[in-house]
């Protein structure tokens, strides 16, 4: 039995007075102090763990002025707060253990847009991606690019000054910021704007704290502008906080955003922002070159500038051989053409746009000439994406560089801390050179890839931080690098700004660095916001924090034993990239954080409280694989469970099986995290362990037996229709077993269907009568229980489908595929479901005949979960309806093209099986169809999770979230098809709208034809 956890790290007393008064004068938002909440908050993308005191999540501006006025009063002097944004930072820049701001959750609207003038007006949670898709509309977009632009807050980027991808031409983000309006220290509001010297005096004279940080602001660039020239670098990346050099502009002005904008929240919380934004270029071209090594590329990519490209991206080959194992790759691989002989280890990503297409047409092709006439370096080829469509593909592959590296095999994993180096870019390739030496001193492996143009490497040494001779490492290589780019003359940290690394900063500003003590000062003379960053003022106790003396998280990590370590790997390898955090609503991944906001209801969140979870049952000495192994009887240690209960006391199990009951299991996570974070897998294992000390809820085991009722519940569909169906049965059955809108039993004639079609039961003796070509004629198509015996008209149409392309259709014996059981933590129920069902299957797939499943969700578990199962010989092979189809279905030639249909597809098919969607497309164009798959988010049932009262309220959301738009679009949009039951089932719970599945179109094509 597992152990209870309580009580854990409780909360400072400093803290809780705070957050107290917080409460009494008003504080609108939420305050979360619970373990799990503060776990979640203690990691980033980065080595680091800080575990908070406690998050609160402001409403709105009044309520971020009230916490500043609050630990400004003496009494609560020794509380420190950080903002924090999207929370993918990879240098701990929001890490803290103090008091996580976490501006995310509430304030995140778009507040106006100035098409005209070209300006937008946001909060400080908005995401850039989710900016850049409001303003689409009207041709316009907001400049820097970054990798993580699907989760990266506008607040963050100011914050870093965050730059990216094309910075060479469209700067960084304080090049876009008109406004700024921050909250400081005691509630005070500071507009920050250009100011002309009638307008700085006024702010100078002012006796408050914003005249204060005016004043000293311009005492620093007025008696100190020689030694600023001195020290900040002419790069396009002088990424250093507190950017001095541009508090005075080139028209004269004084501008404090030059200072705020890379402060890491060190001055004060930023809370609204005014954005230049631009249009958006009509036409773009990227010129994909490959390269036999990424020396090559780095080389070529230095010369290939002086043809005054967008930008240059550079990526090498560990990225490459990643990337083409990753989901993206499917979309981009008719652009990197492989060669047996002259296998491509280096690419660069050359891209060229402008309004004119003719003009672009010809730099473009003269750039091509220039390739064809200079062999200075050898090229393996080139291929052009050509649109936007194409560009955002391919660059969609370079997005994910950061997180696949997360993905090499093995223990050892690329390290985020010296991953941001700029120096001038004519000196790049000498400056690599001798960074590579550094590394290999220390016989380490690494990843690369960069923005060439702009003189940017983002490089990952290759350790087990986990291994204290390796994690010592991080102190000789950060020092390496950091005294080598500054010999180069850039920078430590190019791109993503100090946060831990700040303690480098005193050598690098040398004699300035005073003045950047005494700006801190000005703003916060007591040290209380994101300390230890950037700069501390001159006051006791102050003092910049160390790279190895802020806790690692592979310190941690090494407190959990190694078996449980690597038999939980799914959970252990999440690095915090934040690719779940992603705002999309139309990206399947991950729908309950989408409809919550909740970070403990994501990927990153789970995989956190699994991690500390696991650490904290190994400290109680409960050995969790042992206890995975027991099977005691249900009645062995039934009372003890009951008394249990979750009233026993605080545990810390409660807090992880809370954020494990929101998951919906649709895998997405499997499929699309960077490092295949699969929180379905030990989600199921958790909930098993769990149920070893508290009682399952009824609800639990009405799912699980789904598959095994059902067959019998069919015999007699009048009376189970008629019980269900009355209002009495389902209050009861919400109230006693916790599940609502309970799905009907098909009343259809399935036994009629299949005697019509000549229908024959799938057994080894009767396939194995069958000759050679019978077989290769003849498909066994496996039934799911839900298209069975909810659907059953579907599986006839594809019955019908089959028999109309000249196969003979035989029928597996129905039998329990598992998925339930898995979802719900019956794990031991559930190998032996497998193991039964997959040597049923497996004896009719060695006779050569293909076995085909219907319901996507469920064929998939054949070959993922199945392949887990301990015992587990070798997985039949089912496919999926597409995957037949399209081996089967003659080209037909001749018949009128029909266009207007759309594809909904379930989202565990299409973040688990890439070619899926294509595939239906492709199905359709054979007989002159024409199916659009559209983009789309989970449609919020996911199997039973809709039919579970907890989640209904949340179902609903994620409904409306995205396939609401897509299911009510009006009909001239075309007709919508679905492949998922569960989704076929919300439309209708939802929308009222039956959804036909893709087969039935075929169908209905065949039958006229």
């Amino acid at each position: 039995m597992i152990a209870q956890l309580s009580p854990v790290a409780a909360l400072n007393a400093d803290y809780q007075r705070f957050l107290q008064a917080l409460k009494d004068q008003g504080f609108k938002g939420e305050i979360s102090a619970d373990y799990a909440s503060r776990v979640v908050l203690a990691t980033d993308n980065s080595i680091y763990q800080r575990l908070p005191q406690a998050a609160v999540f402001p409403r709105d501006a009044d309520d971020v002025a009230l916490l500043a006025r609050l630990i400004a009063e003496p009494a609560h002097r020794q509380v420190v707060v950080t903002p924090r944004g999207g929370g993918t930072g990879t240098n701990g820049q929001s890490l803290t253990d103090g008091l996580v701001v976490d501006l995310s959750r509430h304030m995140n609207r778009i507040l106006e847009i100035n098409v005209e003038q070209r300006w937008v007006r946001v909060q400080a949670g908005v995401v850039k991606d989710q900016l850049n898709a409001a303003l689409k509309a009207s041709g316009l977009f907001f400049a820097p690019e970054l990798s993580t632009s699907n989760r990266a807050t506008v607040g963050g980027m100011i914050n870093t000054d965050a730059s990216g991808q094309g910075s060479c031409t469209y700067g960084k983000t304080r090049d876009h910021v008109l406004e700024l309006h921050m909250v400081l220290r005691g509630g005070e509001r500071l507009h920050g704007h250009p100011l002309a010297e009638p307008q700085l005096a006024e702010q100078c004279a002012r006796q408050d704290r914003v005249g204060e940080v005016y004043r000293c602001a311009r005492q620093i660039i007025d008696e100190q502008s020689e030694l600023i020239r001195e020290r900040f670098p002419d790069l396009n990346r002088c990424l250093t906080g507190y950017d001095l050099a541009h508090l005075r502009e080139a028209d004269g002005r004084f501008n404090l955003n030059s200072v705020l904008c890379g402060a890491e929240g060190s001055l004060g919380f930023v809370v609204e922002a005014k954005l230049n934004v631009l249009p958006i270029p009509k036409h773009t071209m990227l010129v994909n070159i490959r390269y036999a090594g990424f020396m090559e590329a780095l080389r070529d990519a230095r010369a290939l500038m002086a043809l005054k490209p967008l930008s240059i991206e550079t990526v090498d080959s560990k990225v490459l051989m990643l990337a083409m194992q990753d989901i993206v790759w499917h979309g981009v691989a008719e652009y990197f053409p492989e060669s047996a002989d002259q296998p491509t280890r280096g690419i660069n990503l050359v891209e060229f746009c402008g309004d004119d297409p003719d003009d672009l047409q010809r730099r473009v092709e003269a750039f091509l000439g220039h390739l064809g006439s200079d062999a200075t370096v050898q090229r393996l080829g080139h291929t052009l994406a050509v649109g936007q469509a194409a560009v955002n593909k391919v660059y969609g592959m370079r997005k994910r560089a950061v997180g696949l590296l997360g993905n090499v095999a093995g223990e050892a994993r690329p390290q985020p801390f010296v991953e941001d180096t700029a120096v001038p870019p004519q000196h790049l390739a000498e400056y690599i050179a001798e960074l590579r030496d550094l590394l290999d001193s220390h016989h380490l492996q690494y990843g690369m890839f960069g923005h060439v143009d702009a003189g940017v490497l983002h490089v990952r040494p290759i350790l087990d931080m986990k291994d204290p001779q390796q994690a010592a490492l991080v102190r000789p290589v950060s020092d390496g690098v950091a005294a080598l780019t500054q010999r180069y003359g850039g920078l430590l940290w190019g791109e993503h700004g100090k946060g831990l690394r700040s303690e480098y900063a005193p050598a690098f500003f040398g004699d300035l660095y005073p003045a950047l003590q005494a700006l801190k000062a000005a703003f916060d003379p007591f040290n209380q916001f994101n300390p230890g960053k950037i700069a501390t003022p001159d006051i006791p106790g102050a003092a910049l924090l160390k790279i190895d003396e802020v806790t690692l998280r592979g310190e941690l990590d090494r407190q959990i034993d190694e078996k449980v370590w690597q038999d939980y790997g799914a959970a252990m390898h999440c690095n915090g990239n934040g690719a779940c955090y992603n705002f999309d609503p139309d990206d399947a991944m991950c729908p309950s954080w989408k409809a919550t906001r909740q970070r403990a209801q994501s990927p990153k969140g789970r995989a956190s409280l699994i991690r500390e979870w696991l650490r904290l049952q190994g400290a109680a000495g409960v050995d969790v694989l042992a206890e995975g192994t027991r099977r005691p009887p249900f009645f062995a240690n039934l009372l003890q469970r009951w008394r249990n209960g979750r009233s026993e006391g605080a545990d810390f199990s409660h807090e992880v099986y809370d954020a494990m009951a929101g998951c919906l299991a649709c895998k997405s996570c499997a499929g699309q995290c960077p490092v295949k974070i699969n929180v379905p897998d030990f989600r199921s294992r958790f909930l098993e362990l769990y149920h070893t000390r508290y009682l399952r809820p009824l609800r639990d085991y009405l799912i699980a037996s789904l598959e095994y009722s059902m067959p019998f519940l069919a015999r007699v569909p009048l009376i189970y229709n008629g019980v269900m169906g009355s209002a009495f049965s389902r209050r009861m059955l919400e109230r006693l077993g916790g599940m609502v809108d309970v799905p009907l039993l098909s009343r259809f004639d399935f036994h009629g269907a299949m005697r019509r079609w000549h229908v024959q039961p799938a057994t080894v003796p009767v396939l194995s009568a069958l000759t050679q070509a019978q077989r290769e004629r003849s498909v066994v198509l496996v039934q799911d229980a839900f298209t069975r015996y909810f659907e059953a008209p579907l599986l006839a149409d594809l019955v019908e489908l089959i028999s109309r392309l000249g196969y003979q259709v035989y029928l597996a014996p129905f039998s329990a595929n598992g998925k339930p059981l898995h979802v719900q933590g019956f794990l031991s129920a559930f190998n032996r479901a497998a193991l039964r069902n997959a040597g049923q299957l497996r004896g009719l797939a060695d006779l050569g005949v293909q076995l085909v499943g219907l319901d996507p969700a469920m064929t998939l578990v054949y070959r993922q979960e199945y392949l887990k199962v301990p015992g587990m010989e070798r997985c039949p092979e089912v496919a999926l309806v597409q995957e037949w189809l399209l081996k089967a279905m003659p080209e037909r030639s001749g018949l009128p093209a029909v266009d207007g249909f759309r594809l909904l597809a379930h989202c565990t098919e299409k973040t688990n099986a890439a070619a899926a969607t294509r595939q239906w497309e492709q199905v359709f164009e054979r007989v002159g169809l024409k199916l659009a798959t559209q983009a789309t988010g989970c449609c919020g049932m996911s199997g039973t999770y809709g039919h579970e009262a907890r989640n209904r309220a949340t179902s609903a959301v994620i409904y409306e979230q995205s396939w609401a738009r897509q299911v009510e679009a009006p009909a001239e949009r075309g007709e919508a098809l679905a492949t998922g039951y569960s989704c076929r089932s919300q439309a209708k719970r939802q929308s009222e709208r039956a959804l036909r599945h893709p087969l039935q179109v075929l169908l209905e094509r065949l039958r006229t034809v």
